[in-house]
């Protein structure tokens, strides 16, 4: 992995995860790579945040409280559909470190699947590839 910090200058990034220090570090962490961030604590707040906020990426805990992240990220799905629009990689983070539970979320449609606690360097490195991964579709 690259030393050198990378630029995701514009890239618009919607975490939700239910930590409030998840989200903080992970709003931080983009914002000071140059990233456009928007957190929710829920898949209702971020259903809602995705009416109006078109990211580049979702980056999402999976135990997330009333629904949890395999369902939003379906319903997100349905919705970039509903709008005509490209669908957006998909981060999962977790604490289900199982391989049943990582195909899991493989199969349900994120692109990638972490452990946590998370490796900040390479979540960052991850989101760069991805974005550059779905600029040439």
């Amino acid at each position: 992995m690259p030393k050198k910090s990378i630029s995701l200058k514009e890239l618009r990034l919607l975490v939700v995860d239910h930590d409030p220090d998840t989200r903080k570090i992970l709003t931080t962490l983009f914002k000071l790579e140059g990233a456009e961030v928007i957190a929710a604590a829920c898949a209702s707040e971020a259903l809602e945040v995705m009416l109006n906020y078109k990211p580049d990426i979702l980056i999402c805990d999976i135990c997330l409280p009333g629904e949890d992240g395999y369902s939003l990220l379906e319903k997100i799905r349905t919705l970039n559909k509903q709008q005509i629009q490209q669908e957006i990689p998909a981060i999962a983070l977790t604490a289900f470190v199982h391989e049943q539970y990582r195909i899991y979320g493989l199969l349900a449609g994120f692109q990638s699947y972490l452990y946590k606690p998370i490796d900040l360097k390479k979540l960052v490195f991850l989101v760069s590839n991805l974005i550059k991964v779905s600029s040439y579709n």
